[in-house]
């Protein structure tokens, strides 16, 4: 039985971002030079907790190496939330957006000027926070500054590349792949803690069945609600030409209810990290830093506050930029659709802008229930960290993503053979 085309490009898209992501895997374990792994190791057990373990976590277990994807793809998140933002309040970029391809194609290249920006003063960051650490650099100084600025650029410029490579010729969004590999590549170690704990006493038996009980309830609430649509009726009228009458159809606009996807927990994530990620390896007396730290770690209200108004503020904010309520109703106004009971134009605007904030609003709490209740959990029970809400979140919602294009490319190839057959199969 001979396949397809369609499926034989489904099946090469596939190998093709298994592979970039063994890629991103073998990154992960190639250490920067000039730092004492047995001083980098006493590091990191002190600093599982709080933002820089997330921080491990999204980088695929790179921090707790000091590997040369350390910085993960976080820089390139926080230049496209520059970027989106100034979309938003500029009129060079709202001019940008509007031009089509050439817009996008130069906004992609101002994101990608800005994440090796930020690479660039994250990395310089983190070789004076690693020069703090007693004893953790072997020579530090001038050359060991630029040789760990050099690397964390080089590191984070690769994974980009490597992320938009699988969104052309993979499958799936690179960038959320590459997050979702990293935490998927946590989950055997975070299982083996979790039974560890169990083994010595310091969790109950009821205590990790009540884990994994939670983890299943928190997968299937996630699921169900990504899959929830609000369909609004779209009837078009009648028309007659000639003998003949067209139209008099219906049909559904589907508004999902969480319509930002994981976007907002991904970018308040990255905001977090971002100003404070490098006060976390300073191990001095320094009553700031250490200040800081203790504010930013599970359980503590400034934490909490922070991560879900950030939550709150880019589910919103993302939804009004990928959907258009004044847009749609035009559209619809052109086709000759409109809602029952509802003028055609700006009175069909308001209606689907009311019924979108209504679902946003709904797809705000969903988004900051699910990130923010197992914080309180970790922070008053020995659960590792790898557990957490926004890492089941990724997880969950890319993996839907990933095989909802998967089930698209299949269809397609299946109507493709039904059309040939119908054709020419005779």
């Amino acid at each position: 039985m001979s396949t397809s085309p369609q499926s034989n490009d489904l099946r090469n898209r596939i190998l093709f971002t298994v592979f970039i992501l063994a890629i991103y895997r073998l990154g992960t374990f190639v250490p920067l030079p000039g730092i004492d792994p047995q001083q980098l190791q006493v590091l990191m057990e002190g600093n599982q907790k709080g933002l820089l373990g997330m921080f491990n976590v999204f980088a695929g277990g790179a921090v707790k190496r000091m590997a040369i994807f350390a910085l993960g793809i976080m820089p390139y998140i926080s230049s496209s939330i520059i970027i989106q933002l100034l979309t938003g309040v500029s009129d060079y970029f709202k001019n940008l957006k509007s031009q089509g391809e050439i817009g996008r194609k130069k906004i992609s290249q101002l994101t990608r000027y800005g994440t090796v920006l930020l690479a660039t003063v994250q990395g310089y960051g983190l070789s004076v926070g690693l020069e703090s650490s007693a004893n953790l650099v072997s020579n530090p100084g001038v050359f060991f500054k630029i040789s760990t600025v050099t690397s964390i650029v080089a590191g984070t410029i690769f994974l980009m590349w490597l992320g938009e490579q699988i969104t052309q010729r993979g499958i799936g969004n690179g960038i959320s792949l590459i997050i979702f590999s990293g935490i998927v590549a946590e989950i055997p170690r975070a299982l083996v803690t979790t039974f560890e704990l169990g083994r010595t006493g310091a969790i109950s038996t009821i205590m990790i069945i009540s884990i994994f009980i939670l983890l299943i309830a928190t997968i299937m609430f996630i699921v169900f609600m990504e899959r929830a649509l609000r369909k609004i009726l779209i009837n078009y009228p009648k028309r007659q030409m000639g003998n003949k009458i067209y139209g008099g159809d219906s049909s559904h606009l589907p508004l999902k209810i969480n319509q930002a996807g994981v976007i907002p927990a991904i970018f308040a994530s990255a905001l977090l990290l971002l100003p404070i990620t490098f006060s976390n390896f300073n191990l001095s007396d320094n009553d700031t830093f250490l200040n800081i730290s203790s504010y930013f770690s599970q359980g503590q209200p400034l934490y909490m506050i922070l991560y879900a108004s950030g939550i709150i503020f880019f589910t919103f904010f993302y939804t009004s930029i990928t959907f258009n309520p004044h847009e749609t109703a035009e559209n619809l106004r052109k086709h000759g659709g409109f809602v029952p009971g509802i003028r055609p134009g700006e009175s069909t605007a308001l209606y689907i802008d009311n019924i979108l904030t209504k679902l946003t609003t709904i797809g705000a709490l969903y988004l900051t229930l699910v990130c923010l209740m197992p914080e309180f959990l970790i922070a008053n029970y020995p659960i590792p960290f790898y557990l957490g809400g926004t890492s089941i979140l990724i997880v969950v919602v890319v993996a839907i993503d990933t095989v909802t294009q998967v089930q698209t490319r299949l269809m397609s190839s299946q109507y493709e053979q039904l059309i040939k057959k119908t054709k020419f199969g005779r």
